[in-house]
């Protein structure tokens, strides 16, 4: 949403205008005195409640059936616990790793994880355009792929435990972004090739603020298909990825 600006006589009301044009954030915001004014307020208040909403909700029952993925859960029991023990979002519950174990007994080229994250509302919104776009990327290369799972109050660098259990070279989640005041509905995609113990936040790629207005879906899903197939032609990712790029 672009904000309407109130400031009575700005000095150059054309930049203004380009500014506002240019971002979704508060710009040009006014006040009444020492305080904001109303609307300004109440609109603020609005977006803070649906930021603390999409932390705090879940993904639809119907939008995982419709999209047939399973549902698996890491070591966290409930949304206090994931918001206070990041730890336990980064391991697999023992029902999930047999469920891994029994059916990824196949060596394929890519594991793919949904995660709620930080914002369900990330996931409600643009998953349903984003894996099949996604999935006919991977076919486009030529990229084998396990079955996609959802696993409930996930953190990204459960890639590293999903590694344990299934025979795979590269991993990705994608996952609710941290809602701000501008949307609840940002998704992002991390990937990295063959995880393990010693992985460090370097050796992650990562695609960022997926969402209607910011890189649509599709158009996103498109491009992490490019980027896995990159980084399985050149068995690298994050930091080392980079390096190899610049030698060549």
């Amino acid at each position: 949403m672009k904000y309407r600006h109130h400031i009575p006589a700005p000095q150059d009301s054309a930049y203004l205008q380009q500014l506002l044009q240019a971002t979704p954030a508060r710009i040009g915001v006014w006040r009444s005195g020492t305080r904001p004014l109303t609307c300004d307020l109440l609109k603020f208040r609005a977006d803070h409640a649906a930021a603390q909403d999409s932390v705090n909700g879940t993904v639809s029952e119907e939008l995982l059936a419709g999209l047939d993925l399973p549902v698996l859960q890491t070591m966290v029991r409930d949304k206090d616990e994931y918001l206070t023990r990041p730890d336990l979002g980064r391991k697999l519950s023992t029902t999930g790793k047999a469920y891994f174990q029994q059916s990824t007994s196949e060596k394929r080229q890519v594991q793919l994880i949904i995660s709620d994250g930080l914002s369900a509302q990330a996931i409600e919104a643009n998953l349903s355009d984003f894996l099949p776009a996604f999935q006919l990327g991977l076919a486009y290369y030529r990229i084998s792929c396990h079955r996609p799972v959802f696993v409930k109050y996930g953190r990204v660098r459960l890639l590293e435990d999903v590694a344990t259990v299934v025979a795979a070279e590269v991993f990705v989640i994608l996952i609710g972004e941290r809602p701000g005041l501008v949307t609840a509905k940002s998704m992002s995609a991390y990937l990295v090739y063959q995880p393990t113990a010693d992985t460090m936040d370097a050796d992650y790629l990562v695609l960022s603020n997926i969402y209607s207005g910011g890189t649509p879906p599709v158009e996103a899903a498109a491009q992490l298909a490019r980027m896995v197939n990159h980084v399985i032609q050149v068995k690298s990712s994050g930091v080392s990825l980079k390096l190899i790029t610049l030698k060549e």
